[in-house]
């Protein structure tokens, strides 16, 4: 009767703990196994890798005080560049021209200021970051020791059936308890698991960031570099104009007003073979009329950036510079030095200048080109340095160059346009250096 008893109660044992069948701990082994592979190694060297005497508290009041310190870095930006716009208008003298470039000299040493101020701030967050990264890499190793004990103590019971615990134990509860213990040492196993399954997803998206965060120290010291580089260029100009002049206001407007005669025949000239090829294009050959087809090449303050458009597409009240003709493009108002990106993937077909010289400034001055595969084709203007070269491909918001103040224009500024790409004519058109490119016209705000 007793050895029935000990049949039956087997029996519920083994319909209730099939959970320390020996297939199921060798599959729970094999996770926990795999996981500490990927991270013994990664957990022990990251913990050696945080070695800053600062305390994350500190690291995070030394952020803040880098955000206070940008925040009021852009407030003065963005003064200046008001300040900069004032003076943009017709009445053009030598005293408003050596004005403006000495406040957008000022301006770019506040962007260099902005520069340096986040460089400083990203390396404090990575700082930061490290000190995550060593947290969880000691949180990996408590976890691998917990798990390799919980498997050990699995393999040395890793071949034991509840009935062959049953069998070597004298007492029923020995049994039950021992059977009970296997199950809790699973379940503890399963857990240990799962938190680290947990901590390696955070140490990944903590070195993930910790990448980022490097990748965008590399971006903004390169930036930095050019920030310095177009202020250089900015003194010198300031020097030949005051050379070219003698400092004397006669001879700036003579020479002004040759300027302006050259570039009317140059604009004439363009506006002359634009009409010819649209009167003979096919509308119906663009592609369909939708936002998000092209994203802006500078971001407009009210997406959180910090262009103005200053003159849309078509047809345009009398002005300085267009005399009352259609603008063939879009201007985006921006001080020098803005980040200009690729409004899509594309691959670029020009890079050039038309100006002869700092002070000699005709049409684009320092532009690009760039193809896309929907037939049409982005042309980038007035920069103030180009970073990508003839024939390389570019993805959509990859960094092409700076704004600007080069060509013919009143104040810096970025002339976004789009053309039908195969009615492209790339023209040398004197005085103007290099090539001007000349083509069907589309209205940009159509794709944007």
């Amino acid at each position: 009767m007793a050895f029935n008893n000990k049949r039956d109660i087997e029996v519920r044992i083994r319909g209730c703990c099939c959970y320390v069948k020996y297939f199921y701990i060798i599959e729970t082994m094999k996770t926990a196994i795999k996981i500490l592979l990927c991270l013994s190694i990664t957990a022990i060297c990251l913990t050696q890798v945080f070695c800053s005497a600062a305390t994350q508290s500190e690291l995070q009041d030394a952020i803040n005080k880098k955000n206070q310190e940008l925040q009021q870095v852009s407030s003065q930006i963005e003064a200046t560049q008001q300040q900069i716009e004032g003076t943009q208008s017709k009445g053009t003298s030598l005293k408003k021209e050596i004005t403006s470039i000495d406040k957008q000299v000022s301006q770019l040493n506040l962007n260099i200021k902005s520069s340096e101020l986040t460089i400083d701030k990203l390396n404090l967050e990575i700082d930061s970051l490290e000190y995550d990264i060593t947290d969880t890499g000691e949180k990996v190793i408590s976890k691998k020791e917990a798990i390799a004990e919980i498997l050990r103590q699995l393999q040395q019971n890793g071949e034991e059936t509840p009935l062959t615990v049953f069998l070597r134990n004298d007492k029923l509860t020995d049994s039950f308890f021992e059977i009970q213990g296997l199950k809790d040492l699973n379940k503890n196993l399963a857990l240990e698991v799962s938190e680290l399954k947990i901590f390696e997803i955070q140490l990944n998206s903590a070195l993930e960031m910790t990448t980022n965060k490097q990748q965008k120290v590399k971006s903004e010291n390169q930036t930095l570099k050019n920030k310095k580089s177009i202020n250089d260029d900015l003194k010198k100009s300031k020097q030949v104009i005051l050379q070219q002049t003698k400092n004397q206001e006669t001879i700036y407007q003579k020479q002004l007003s040759e300027l302006e005669k050259q570039q009317q025949a140059i604009a004439d000239e363009i506006g002359k073979f634009e009409e010819e090829l649209r009167s003979a294009f096919d509308v119906n050959l663009l592609p369909t009329k939708r936002p998000g087809v092209f994203e802006w090449p500078i971001n407009l303050v009210k997406d959180g950036g910090i262009g103005k458009i200053s003159q849309k597409y078509g047809e345009t009240a009398y002005s300085y510079l267009y005399k009352g003709k259609p603008h063939n493009g879009l201007d985006i108002a921006a001080p020098i030095a803005t980040p200009v990106y690729a409004a899509a993937d594309g691959i670029v077909t020009a890079v050039d200048n038309n100006d002869q010289s700092s002070y000699r400034k005709y049409q684009y001055g320092k532009y690009i080109l760039i193809k896309h595969d929907n037939n049409l084709i982005t042309l980038y203007a007035h920069l103030s340095i180009q970073v990508v070269s003839k024939g390389a491909p570019v993805k959509r918001g990859d960094l092409i160059g700076y704004s600007g103040n080069t060509g013919f224009t009143t104040g810096p500024h970025l002339h976004f346009g789009v053309y039908w790409a195969p009615s492209i004519i790339m023209k040398s058109i004197s005085p103007a250096k290099g090539l001007v490119p000349v083509g069907v016209t589309i209205d940009p705000q159509d794709y944007l």
